[in-house]
């Protein structure tokens, strides 16, 4: 067992949901800071714990690594459970916060969650898993053996997601990643909970085609 690598995960992905949806209800922010909240937390956690585990902070991730052969089966799952764990224990430490507040009239509804009501269902199912798809790809580029460039990785990586939000935010939220919208979902309810299949399934479909497209079109896997 991994341990080392599971704790990296889970404070990663803490890390990653307090920061960015932090942003969104505590801070009430405009939708650059969200977006850059969130790309931050992405560079400063791939900086801080990518040595240790290599930083995936996303379930859609460690299953483009696996389907790689990048990491094993075992530890696929065990750091599943690490970035879900991380993500809830985050929106816990929100929700808390925001019970401690004296003046909520300017706190967001939804703890950060994601959700659709711009889009249908099938419109926001597409966008997740190809935004999922592109982050995803950029992902596995960036830290091949082959093509990546351990010096710039964090900073791509944190960019591609901050770019994406900026576009998908009215859409979705842009979640591309599991963890990330269960988290907040557990709290928000209502919508955020029975819209959270497309959360969970689309970014892990986009994150399945993006090793593939990796793989297969790049050939990112041959030293």
């Amino acid at each position: 067992m991994n341990y080392k690598n599971y704790i990296a995960e889970f404070i990663g992905t803490f890390f990653l949901v307090l920061i960015g949806t932090g942003a969104v209800t505590i801070g009430n922010g405009s939708p650059v800071a969200i977006a850059l909240a969130f790309g931050l937390a992405i560079v400063l956690m791939a900086y801080a714990i990518g040595p240790v585990s290599g930083g995936h902070m996303n379930p859609a991730v460690s299953l483009a690594m696996y389907i790689n052969k990048r990491m094993s089966l075992t530890d696929m799952f065990g750091y599943w459970f690490s970035q879900v764990l991380g993500a809830i224990v985050a929106s816990s430490v929100v929700k808390m916060i925001i019970a401690s507040m004296t003046d909520t009239s300017k706190v967001p509804d939804g703890f950060g969650s994601n959700s659709y009501a711009t889009i249908s269902g099938g419109m926001a199912f597409f966008v997740e898993a190809l935004f999922s798809f592109l982050f995803i790809l950029v992902i596995l580029m960036v830290t091949s053996e082959k093509f990546g460039n351990s010096n710039i990785a964090g900073f791509v990586i944190g960019l591609t997601l901050t770019v994406l939000i900026f576009v998908g935010l009215p859409l979705t939220g842009v979640s591309v990643n599991p963890a990330r919208s269960i988290g907040p979902a557990l709290y928000a309810a209502g919508d955020a909970l029975s819209q959270l299949w497309v959360f969970i399934l689309a970014p892990l479909v986009g994150g399945a085609l993006a090793a593939f497209a990796a793989k297969y079109v790049f050939n990112s896997e041959e030293a």
